[in-house]
């Protein structure tokens, strides 16, 4: 390794929003300033990226695209093998399996000492495929393996007996995500001043559950409002059930909101009714702003939740979320303090630095 300095590369599947995405910005914002650390995203490109996401466009410098097809490419190593060795690369960083058979072969044919692989959830390791092929890159690339809760610790021990596991929880800014004042926040949404809003943020896709709370929202009274922050392939489909229930005065699509303290603050609770998750950092996001929050028990969203104000529910239950929203206590103190202490990213890029040096000693 350099003396002094390191280049580190992470290694996503995309770069859209999302949590994993988002972690490996903050690898950037908060990592050590002495360090060159780049994000190598497997598919698209940076401008078709960046139009989607605008806060790509500050880290344009170190962000680098391959725009591998949706298919298996061979070429995908070789591309990778030539980046590695042409920036002396001393650590990379792998996310997820995808990027585990592309990057971690590579990493592994380009003599890279510091390989470290995380897990952000292992539902996808309920495929046989997908255990035998992550059971031989482990075995052949040997990476450090990171969980990044204590559910997913437990599955991948359970599936692999791996010697080099460690969990190391994700973490948010909790510099940026503050609470703030509910009125101005609604105001400035254009939400309802006088009603309860409980708000949901993420991809609008299946696992994600809207639809599930969607039907919660039929069972509620009136005065309940649900406002419902991202955007993706099932928006049509949710516009069609709020029509169908008879909720457009009660249920709000405010689409990609940049500005997501804000749509924290405006809430009076927060509500992640997913069918799957890893470690949703959005129920994180949502406390840091002093948010009480509900989850589904699924994953790892238990370990997510300030145990004074938390609520989790079974999944897959519009009945149980109803009756889960209505009788919340919306007084039981705020969960900011445990965001703080548990989950504050700049003391997770240091756990994560710690780990690179014990490993390319």
């Amino acid at each position: 390794m350099k003396k002094g300095r390191r280049t580190i590369i992470h290694v996503v599947q995309h770069l859209a929003p999302g949590g994993i995405e988002s972690l490996a910005l903050d690898f950037i914002t908060f990592g050590d300033a002495n360090d060159d650390v780049y994000i190598v995203s497997l598919q698209g490109t940076k401008t078709d990226a960046m139009a989607k996401w605008p806060r790509l466009q500050a880290f344009s410098r170190q962000l680098i695209f391959l725009n591998k097809p949706e298919r298996f490419c061979s070429k995908t190593f070789s591309d990778l093998c030539a980046l590695f060795k042409g920036l002396s690369v001393d650590v990379v960083h792998t996310h997820h399996i995808g990027p585990l058979l592309y990057a971690g072969v590579a990493a592994k044919l380009s003599g890279v000492r510091s390989k470290v692989h995380t897990e952000h959830d292992v539902w996808h390791l309920n495929r046989f495929k997908h255990q035998q092929i992550q059971k031989l890159l482990l075995n052949w690339v040997k990476p450090v393996l990171v969980a990044d809760a204590v559910k997913v610790e437990q599955r991948l021990n359970d599936l692999f007996a791996y010697a080099k596991l460690t969990t190391i929880h994700n973490g948010i800014d909790t510099k940026h995500f503050l609470p703030g004042d509910k009125l101005s926040a609604r105001r400035t949404l254009n939400i309802p001043e006088n009603a309860i809003i409980i708000g949901s943020a993420g991809r609008l896709e299946a696992v994600k559950g809207h639809d599930l709370l969607i039907h919660a929202f039929s069972l509620l009274p009136k005065q309940y409002m649900l406002a419902i922050a991202g955007d993706g392939s099932q928006m049509t489909s949710l516009i069609g059930l709020v029509k169908s229930l008879d909720l457009q005065e009660r249920v709000l699509f405010l689409g990609r909101v940049d500005n997501m303290p804000c749509f924290y603050q405006s809430l009076d609770l927060f509500c992640l009714p997913s069918r799957h998750e890893g470690f949703p950092l959005t129920a994180i996001e949502a406390q840091a702003c002093a948010i009480p929050t509900l989850v589904t028990d699924v994953g790892a969203s238990n370990e997510t939740l300030c145990p004074n104000s938390g609520l989790l529910v079974a999944p897959n239950s519009p009945n149980e979320l109803a009756s889960a929203i209505e009788t919340f206590r919306f007084n039981t103190g705020s969960p900011r303090d445990f965001v703080v202490n548990n989950h504050d990213i700049r003391d997770v890029v240091t756990k994560y630095s710690q780990l690179f040096a014990k490993e390319a000693a």
